[in-house]
């Protein structure tokens, strides 16, 4: 029997583990080995009081006095760094495995109240204000469309509000402490060159990856962590023009490129097998011209109906693509035995009448694609020789 597929946990709760982390160790001058680590999204409740979803225990991989490597910090009061190693448990993550550092500054000396002056009465602990910023291997926003602005780290809104109510509530678990405004700086040492293997340069975000998150929890394969994906894609290709490119991954993505070269690379997007999500999307974002490219299974699918044409979501079914051979005059023997839309494809183009029934897959295919969007696409189909042999 397998087993279940493990959750991980983003890269805005290892920040907020590592800050956490870093600020207990400043309050208490002991450095934890684990934290409990509050999930977004957060509420508030009729008191006005913020409750998070809920909390994750974190391993601590470091805890020290100082500034993390590579970190430079200018303050009135004591500094440390934590750090947690990002697990992205069994989704495919390229940060998975990561050491995210959060160096906490603080802009002045720690107060205290002695007992006799009514700690243990229940002082309200004051909410520290906190300075977020992005060190080495955090990435900078250079493009309109994303939820951070031009010119700042890209630490998006949901981990920015997780770790400022994880510091607020470190400094409202210790009542004899009034602790200063501080600096949270994070940092990753192998930012910039995971960032290479993300959408990230693509968004326009120079310099190191993003630090992401808006559950604090990540599932395998999370068709919504994808669609947030397709949909902060979508968002910075809108601001650059009102044309969008959607494939299916990095190689008709390529393809693709090579038949709109007018195009900035933000305009293509990689949809994956989410076809009619990002289809629709692209429609409710006021896309004026819209672009599939694609091969010819997922051509075979998407012509069935299939909105989303991973294997999971269901198998290729040969019957329609038979019943188009007949409606074209090709023998339905030509695909007979093919379990490949690849094959298939191969065996069309050699015989008389093959092309028609690839180009009926097609329109077939335009059609769907235009009910997704609310208006025309022109679908690009390629072949694994990387030659466009169909256009709607």
């Amino acid at each position: 029997m397998r087993r279940p597929l493990r959750d991980g946990f983003t890269t805005g709760t290892a920040a907020t583990g590592a800050a956490m982390a870093a600020l207990s160790l400043l309050l208490d001058g002991t450095p934890p080995e684990r934290v409990q680590v509050p999930l977004p999204p957060l509420t508030e409740d009729a008191q006005g009081r913020v409750h998070p979803r809920g909390h994750l225990s974190l391993e601590v991989e470091d805890c020290s006095l100082g500034p993390a490597p590579d970190v430079a910090v200018t303050c009135g009061g004591p500094v440390a760094h934590g750090t947690v190693r990002k697990d992205g448990g069994d989704d495919p993550d390229v940060t998975h495995g990561a050491l995210i550092h959060a160096t906490v500054a603080l802009d002045g000396p720690i107060g205290r109240f002695a007992p006799e002056s009514g700690s243990a009465a229940g002082i309200p602990a004051i909410a520290p204000v906190v300075r977020i910023e992005g060190g080495p291997g955090i990435g900078r926003v250079t493009l309109p469309g994303l939820p951070v602005p031009v010119g700042e780290a890209a630490i998006n809104p949901v981990p920015r509000a997780q770790l400022r109510h994880a510091m607020a509530a470190c400094a409202a678990a210790r009542p004899d402490v009034l602790c200063p405004p501080l600096t949270v700086v994070l940092s990753v040492p192998e930012g910039e060159r995971l960032a290479s293997r993300t959408l990230g340069p693509r968004l326009g975000i120079r310099g190191g990856i993003s630090i992401l998150g808006t559950q604090g929890t990540s599932r395998p394969f999370s068709h919504d962590a994808w669609r947030a994906a397709i949909d902060q894609a979508l968002a910075v290709a809108r601001h650059e023009g009102t044309t969008v490119c959607l494939s299916t991954g990095r190689r008709s993505e390529a393809l693709l490129q090579s038949r709109h070269p007018g195009l900035a690379p933000c305009q293509f997007v990689q949809a994956g097998d989410m076809a009619g999500y990002a289809l629709e999307a692209a429609g409710r974002a006021g896309f004026e011209r819209i672009a599939w490219g694609c091969f010819f299974g997922k051509l075979l699918k998407f012509a069935q109906g299939m909105a989303s044409t991973h294997v999971r979501d269901g198998d290729l079914r040969w019957e329609p693509l038979a019943l188009r051979c007949r409606r074209e005059g090709v023998p339905e023997g030509t695909i007979q035995g093919c379990t490949t839309a690849a094959a298939a494809l191969e065996r069309l183009l050699a015989v008389p009448g093959g092309m028609g029934v690839v180009a009926a897959t097609g329109r077939e295919a335009a059609l769907r694609a235009g009910t997704f969007a609310g208006r025309p696409v022109a679908v690009h189909l390629f072949t694994a020789e990387g030659i466009c042999i169909w256009e709607s």
